[in-house]
């Protein structure tokens, strides 16, 4: 699996390049603070499947990386994509070094 660090992901958005960021976290978790403008729960992503870009990278992300991990896990045996990357750390890592405006209880 493809790893992504919340720096290098910065760096692509800084740069303007093309990717998609889904959050798999639940909606709850999203009330705290998110930064992906693509919404699946981790339990409709299955049913959403189309909605996932297969022309760019897509950066999955949940709160830590262990949710978005096996998402992944699932879509790369399930569908053989390939342009999936997990943020290391997920939301929290990004609110810690990137967006401390994004208040999690860390």
């Amino acid at each position: 699996m493809k790893e992504i660090s919340v720096q290098e992901l910065k760096s692509w958005l800084d740069q303007g390049k093309a990717c998609q960021i889904i959050d798999v976290r639940e909606d709850h978790e999203r009330e705290v603070g998110f930064f992906a403008e693509t919404h699946i729960p981790m339990g409709e992503i299955v049913d959403r499947i189309t909605e996932l870009r297969t022309d760019v990278p897509v950066v999955i992300h949940c709160r830590s990386g262990a949710r978005s991990s096996a998402v992944i896990t699932s879509l790369e045996l399930r569908y053989e994509l390939h342009n999936l990357h997990n943020l290391d750390g997920g939301i929290a890592a990004w609110a810690e070094e990137i967006d401390p405006s994004i208040q999690l209880d860390l």
